[in-house]
């Protein structure tokens, strides 16, 4: 079996280094934190983010990059948007030229609108590089739940590769070539997993949710078109998929952001709350920008940009939004002529 490695020691970057160890292959385990280290190798645990679940001793953790990815066949990123370019220079110092870089991380950078695939490519253009995504929580990931994911590239090679990593009795792994509406959807759902969190604190019940959920994927698919996305990308696992459990389930850390917002508190409060990156916030402000720039009609995300960056009240920007909103329904299977009549 070949080295792997895992950049990143949050909660799905833990059960990803475990479920490739259990398919037999030795892991480097990237972690920023010196206790964290002496835990994963000494208790075989990661308690600041996933108590209670035992790790493979084949998942060897480190502080030293060098260590961590040296003689790697394959290398997934899982840290948070804002600090990812970073660590990934530090991962191309060190890695084999021909290596894999996967991304599972679900952001977009801020003040380039790069998406984690682009920095890839962009610093490291020797490897091939795919993105994981999808409905993956990782509580539930190391409960055994039944899970499926995405793997996305234009290489049939790491495609192949990396289902046969992660092949499961429990984590069941897709292919799809549109890397870009993958990774493009995973990171707009964080969005509007902030709205309808926000919107179950205030009270609002399923139909809600419902409306919320089915306008958000319009949004997106809207969105991903005029990026050059596959509009029916959105309609799989890493679109309606992520896009559902996020926007359904307070395990989400966005839907806790929304949850704390529609409580009262401020943004900065909301944040100190959930105690982790929630990538909706920083994804928010960048669609909004990029979705001006472009002229796409995007009420939702707009919406929350004005909660969060302007201080607007929330109940009468729900109450507009959705009052705003255009009238065709299954938008992203019409054509742009169709499209245009109808907002005429």
């Amino acid at each position: 079996m070949s080295k792997i490695s895992v950049i990143g020691g949050g909660s799905f970057g833990t059960v990803i280094a475990n479920i490739i160890a259990l398919n037999g292959h030795d892991v480097g385990f990237w972690m920023r934190n010196e206790s964290a280290v002496d835990e994963v190798n000494t208790r075989h645990e990661n308690s600041e983010y996933l108590p209670g679940y035992k790790l493979n001793e084949r998942v060897v953790a480190t502080e030293d990059m060098a260590t961590a990815v040296s003689g790697s066949e394959v290398i997934f990123v899982a840290v948070p948007s804002p600090s990812f370019r970073e660590v990934v220079k530090l991962v191309v110092k060190h890695a084999p030229e021909q290596v894999i870089l996967v991304s599972t991380t679900k952001g977009i950078e801020g003040g380039t609108f790069d998406l984690m695939s682009q920095i890839l490519v962009e610093e490291a253009p020797q490897a091939m590089v795919g993105v994981l995504s999808g409905p993956n929580l990782a509580k539930e990931i190391a409960a055994k739940n039944l899970t499926g994911t995405v793997i996305a590239s234009g290489h049939e090679e790491v495609r192949d590769r990396v289902k046969d990593i992660l092949k499961s009795e429990f984590f069941r792994v897709y292919t799809n070539d549109d890397m870009f509406g993958v990774e493009l959807g995973g990171s707009l759902k964080n969005i509007y997993a902030i709205i309808a969190g926000m919107a179950a604190a205030l009270g609002m019940g399923y139909n809600t949710n419902s409306m919320l959920v089915t306008r958000s994927l319009t949004e997106m698919a809207r969105f991903g078109r005029e990026l050059g996305a596959d509009p029916m990308t959105f309609l799989g696992l890493a679109g309606v998929g992520d896009l559902i459990v996020t926007c359904s389930t307070p395990l989400s850390r966005n839907y806790r952001i929304g949850l704390a917002l529609g409580s009262g508190k401020t943004i900065a409060e909301a944040i100190a709350e959930v105690g982790q990156v929630a990538e909706g916030v920083n994804t928010v402000k960048q669609v909004k920008e990029k979705a001006e720039e472009l002229g796409v009609y995007m009420p939702l995300a707009s919406g929350l940009y004005r909660i969060i960056y302007e201080n607007e009240s929330m109940k009468n920007i729900i109450s507009s939004l959705m009052l705003s909103e255009q009238a065709l329904d299954v938008e992203f299977a019409a054509n742009k002529e169709k499209v245009l009549l109808e907002d005429q």
